[in-house]
């Protein structure tokens, strides 16, 4: 008979092989999200995928109501765990769920009822199938406006539209640059949707978001006892991406001794836990991606050559928004209707001195400084069309422009802040790299979310955690 035993605390599998197997390692070699909740719903475990899918870590999940974890539409309108009879099989829903980064996924919810050897309710079991993959299928994933969630026809963005199905094909290492706010995100995510790797996990780590010791650990993984706080073995970025893709964005502030590891890895696709001394043989595609130029950090002895080398086998280059001719009036159009619906509003348009203006501009921040350009006018538009009035003051006055703070590229460039003191756990270390932030962009959080590589939302979500944050306290842009 099987059974699975869960003596010591780590559950196994006993009766199907000769010999008993660890059931959670098992769980993990599932390619599909799987949690298991007891009879109250709440999570006793997760699987890598369920990791990635939902943000979540295994050890932060366990213990948590399940709509806690998922944060899905279907736990509002009708939960499909409420729904299993006994008898009736597995319940299959489709629905939107928010990650930890507070992005919103398609999904399918698949739920069933597990039940102990005398028929009685043990607990239950769901499986989460990401749609993203079908959406991305659809004829309109290529229309008159763009490809892949990209906006223009310009001939620049037209070079980009060719060449990334055939490079999507293909698991050569891609190298993707431009300046801040282009796009880089976004093509990173559209290679991998187009590949055949899609219904693997997309990975995204920032180089420049941690210290080096907690990247390593983050990137690579660590045994326990690697080093102070190491309570348990953790398995690295590069293994949760196995048979997917891990993207590097900002791969010029990667440290050198990890340029050297990630070297190490291009070679003999071979990963090495930090304090461990056995490899571990991961399939993982790597895309990385820059606003800097690499060639001169190499000259400055500030980047590896070889590494270069490596990682710019195919080079995509997305052209920033003042070379990509009559794109911003598109995308002025194509966010306005974005934000209406967002927003509720039924805001027809702009004045045409406000369209001047808002083409005439130079967009040193690119479509991002273009986007939330359009969402500023629409949240404090009060009628049905866009004027000057609506637009930052420092795109109408002269005076507020001179007194403005520099846009994102005239700044000083993107520092990754590093912990004060030495922190022994990550909660300690990121709460010391948000005040660290905080001071380096004098508390402006837009800013500070900049450096850090987050969206506003997740500061501002991290502050309230680490307390940070007081519900009175005044927004500084």
């Amino acid at each position: 008979m099987t059974e699975i035993s869960t003596a010591r605390a780590a559950p196994r599998i006993d009766g199907v092989f000769d010999a008993p197997i660890p059931f959670l390692p098992l769980l993990d070699e599932i390619p599909l999200a799987v949690l298991l909740l007891d009879r109250q719903r709440t999570v006793v475990a997760m699987n890598q995928a369920a990791e990635v899918l939902t943000g979540f870590s295994a050890r932060r999940a366990v213990g948590l109501p399940c709509r806690h974890v998922l944060r899905a539409n279907t736990c509002v309108r009708g939960c499909p765990l409420a729904d299993l009879s006994r008898g009736s099989g597995p319940l299959c829903r489709e629905g939107d769920i928010i990650n930890a980064d507070r992005l919103r996924l398609p999904v399918r919810i698949t739920a069933s009822a597990l039940h102990d050897s005398r028929g009685r309710l043990a607990g239950y079991m769901e499986t989460i199938e990401d749609l993203r993959l079908f959406q991305n299928m659809e004829p309109k994933k290529m229309n008159a406006l763009g490809y892949a969630g990209f906006i223009g026809q310009s001939p620049r963005m037209g070079g980009v539209f060719k060449l990334l199905p055939s490079i999507a094909q293909t698991d050569s290492s891609v190298l993707v640059t431009g300046e801040t706010g282009t796009g880089k995100d976004l093509l990173a995510e559209a290679l991998h949707q187009a590949s055949d790797r899609a219904k693997g996990p997309f990975v995204k780590v920032n180089c420049g978001a941690l210290p080096e010791t907690l990247l390593e650990s983050e990137l690579f993984g660590h045994v326990k006892g690697a080093f102070t706080g190491a309570v348990e073995s953790k398995s690295g970025r590069f293994k949760l991406a196995h048979n997917g893709t891990l993207f590097l964005t900002e791969i010029g502030d990667l440290p050198l001794s990890l340029q050297v590891k990630l070297l190490s890895f291009l070679d003999d696709k071979t990963v090495y836990p930090l304090g461990g001394t056995k490899g571990l043989k991961v399939d993982v595609r790597i895309i990385a991606a820059t606003h800097r130029d690499l060639e001169a950090m190499v000259r400055e002895g500030r980047f590896r050559e070889d590494l270069l080398f490596r990682l710019n086998v195919v080079r995509m280059h997305l052209p920033p928004l003042r070379e990509r001719g009559g794109d911003a009036e598109m995308l002025l159009d194509h966010f306005l209707g974005q934000f209406n619906a967002a927003f509720q509003k039924r805001i027809g348009g702009f004045e045409p001195a406000a369209r001047k203006l808002l083409l005439r501009y130079p967009y040193p921040g690119n479509v991002r400084e273009l986007r939330n350009i359009v969402e500023y006018a629409v949240n404090v538009c009060d009628g049905e069309i866009i004027s000057p009035r609506h637009l930052p003051a420092y795109m109408t006055n002269p005076e507020a422009r001179r007194m403005a703070p520099a846009p994102p590229l005239a700044e000083a460039p993107l520092r990754a802040p590093a912990p004060r003191s030495g922190a022994s756990s990550w909660r300690e270390a990121e709460r010391e790299l948000i005040m660290e932030a905080l001071t380096q962009a004098r508390g402006r959080r837009g800013r500070a979310a900049e450096i850090l590589g987050w969206a506003r939302s997740t500061l501002w979500r991290k502050m309230r955690v680490h307390g940070l944050d007081t519900p009175d306290e005044e927004e500084r842009r």
